[in-house]
């Protein structure tokens, strides 16, 4: 009878234990359990506390924060959170989780249990967030589990941003905006252009990569030289020859995120060194059309601010691996201080359009590689006309249905925009008969002129001459005429 029962026990006993597990589990008292039993633990031991911010003293981005924040958004214990933030991701499909506020994450390493607090300090005047990460970690496990778990971090981190690298176009708010989120406000950075469809000179495009592999690989060069490790570029000519199309891809194919600077929204010469402390490693920043901003006085920063923006101090203490981008329609009257080598290290040309870059464009934009009218159109750019590629691209987009008509319809549009040179060229010279002695030329800077032709830039004048034809045509006697074109010089 006895062994009946111990046979009875031994039945009953895992049921019983298969059915309170089965409770646990389905209901929240599991949760509740894990919850006490870590509370106990917690009352037992001693814990530490290191604090992670998302600036450090000097106000710029703490890089390790983002580290941790791509690491904790990765553990399978988010999932498990019992209150998580979820976002679209790069896909409609794709569903990211996220930390919230003051959010609590569990963690394991080597056997040791530690927590993550999202700690965020809302300021009471509307003004930028505080937000730092909180690592509890148990004192008797610190020495043990501490640096390697810091490295831990760093290594899976790393390898996170690899797979999800997502380019990002960062663009400055004003000071006075009180913008939550700080000086920066960022949107995903999808420029399609790459170096391949750029419409350039093809040894030109080959000495840019090979600039940009250079300095890439270039990190123990530098400091070996005592320099930051950072170049700057000077993209100058008329306006449509892809000069901010070039930027992106630059971006694209260094995988650098890009800082648009907007110098209206910059007060003054401080508020643009905070902007560029505020910036990142792997980046590309950019100002465009210096030359309108400081001609026209569009911007209340000055020459001296600017200069030091370039190559001041701050420029040397905000960080490595980063490529600054300046952009102008001309450079013939700009200080030459500012262009000096050590300011600009390499300067690139953005020609009119020629026959070679016609045919890039054709290529990019038709498919087309060789076509009859191929030579009607090289004739015609020899014969002096041109136009800017994104105007050629632009009429090539609207036919691109038709290569013939797209290339007939480029062949009547230079035609047209070389007999308006010709016009021009007449009216140019009539006024230089009657001017006064010319401005004098500003000394060429020595930096590398990657680029090629005349430091010189052609300035587009063609609004006053063609005035002065205009006027030309209504006159009645010399003195007339004089008289006007000498109106026009002044």
């Amino acid at each position: 009878m006895w062994i009946v029962n111990i046979l009875l026990i031994l039945f009953l006993a895992p049921c019983f234990l298969f059915l309170v597990r089965f409770i646990l589990y389905k209901t929240a008292l599991i949760f509740v359990l894990r919850k006490w039993a870590n509370w106990a633990d917690d009352r037992i031991h001693v814990h530490q506390y290191l604090k992670i911010a998302e600036l450090n003293e000097n106000g710029q981005d703490n890089q390790f924060y983002h580290k941790v924040f791509c690491y904790i958004n990765s553990l399978p214990s988010l999932e498990d959170s019992n209150f998580t933030t979820l976002f679209s991701g790069k896909k409609s499909t794709d569903i990211i989780l996220s930390l919230d506020d003051n959010q609590v994450i569990q963690d394991e390493f080597l056997g040791a249990r530690v927590s993550w607090v999202n700690k965020v300090e809302r300021l009471v005047n509307g003004g930028r967030c505080n937000r730092s990460f909180l690592l509890r970690i148990k004192k008797k496990d610190k020495r043990r589990i501490l640096r390697p778990y810091l490295q831990h971090i760093h290594t899976i981190s790393d390898d996170i941003d690899q797979r999800r690298r997502e380019l990002k176009l960062f663009i400055n708010n004003g000071p006075s905006e009180n913008p939550i989120n700080g000086r920066w406000r960022s949107v995903q950075f999808t420029h399609p252009a790459t170096l391949d469809t750029i419409a350039m000179d093809v040894d030109l495009k080959n000495k840019v990569k090979s600039d940009l592999e250079n300095f890439i690989k270039s990190q123990n060069y530098y400091h070996k030289l005592g320099r930051a490790w950072k170049r700057n570029y000077l993209l100058y000519g008329p306006s449509g020859t892809g000069k901010s199309s070039f930027i992106g891809a630059m971006a694209n194919y260094l995988n650098y995120d890009v800082y648009d600077i907007d110098l209206s929204r910059v007060s003054d010469d401080s508020d643009l060194k905070l902007l560029l402390l505020q910036t990142t490693s792997k980046s590309l920043i950019v100002i465009e059309d210096v030359d309108r901003l400081i001609n026209e006085k569009l911007t209340t920063t000055t020459l001296s601010g600017l200069l030091n923006f370039m190559d001041g101090i701050v420029n040397s203490c905000c960080g490595d691996e980063k490529i600054m981008v300046f952009t102008m329609n001309s450079k013939e009257f700009m200080d030459p201080v500012m262009l000096r080598p050590g300011r600009i290290d390499v300067h690139i040309h953005f020609p009119m359009c020629d026959f070679n870059s016609f045919k890039c464009l054709a290529n990019s934009y038709l498919g087309v590689k060789e076509h009859k009218l191929f030579p009607q159109v090289e004739e015609i750019f020899h014969s002096g006309a041109t136009m800017s590629p994104a105007a050629i691209g632009e009429l090539m987009m609207v036919n691109r249905s038709s290569p013939s008509r797209a290339l007939k319809s480029v062949i009547t549009a230079l035609q047209s925009n070389g007999m308006e040179g010709k016009i021009v060229g007449k009216g140019k010279r009539l006024s230089d008969s009657a001017s006064s002695s010319p401005l004098p030329p500003v000394a060429p800077p020595q930096a590398e002129e990657i680029g090629g032709g005349n430091w010189k830039d052609s300035v587009p004048v063609a609004k006053e001459f063609r005035k002065l034809f205009l006027r030309l045509k209504s006159c009645k006697s010399p003195s007339s005429f004089d008289h006007d074109s000498e109106m026009i010089e002044r």
